[in-house]
């Protein structure tokens, strides 16, 4: 069995993404440097950002709030999550999010890292300077439909 080589970032580092359902990553630990365990990011984004609702087949998603708010639906109910708060949402439960704040900074993990191919194909490299690339559900769609990682079942509750 091979041995993982120890992955370090602080703060600033990792490779940065603009996802096309809006908002910015930073991938902190990728699939292949945890042997496939875990996808470790930091989300930022804009007030009124949504998400469409959907679910995870095969992996479960944290969010870890480290500032803002967001309204979670999950399996439609509400709720709102602020600064330190954090939700565990299982494999197979509907959900969807929306930016309350006027900005909101998140950890999420995915437990198994399975769903780093749908971040890649629905997103672009974030280079120094670069604007924010439009939203675009289109190609959310159609790399959730090439991947499986994720199910879109309906659109955004809010």
């Amino acid at each position: 069995m091979a041995t993982l080589a120890a992955t370090v970032r602080d703060r600033g580092e990792g490779e940065r993404r603009w996802f096309s359902g809006g908002g910015l990553h930073t991938w902190l630990a990728t699939a292949e440097e945890t042997g496939g365990a875990f996808l470790l990011f930091e989300f930022t984004a804009q007030q009124g950002k949504v998400t469409p609702v959907h679910i995870h087949p095969a992996s479960d998603e944290t969010f870890y709030l480290l500032d803002g708010e967001i309204q979670l639906d999950l399996d439609g109910k509400r709720r709102n999550l602020s600064t330190g708060g954090v939700v565990v949402i299982p494999r197979g439960v509907p959900h969807a999010f929306m930016v309350v704040s006027p900005t909101t900074r998140f950890l999420t993990l995915q437990t198994p890292g399975t769903d780093e191919a749908f971040y890649r194909l629905a997103s672009e490299p974030a280079l120094d300077g670069s604007p924010p690339i439009p939203v675009d559900f289109d190609r959310i769609r159609v790399a959730a439909e090439q991947t499986g990682a994720i199910q879109i079942v309906g659109p955004p509750p809010f």
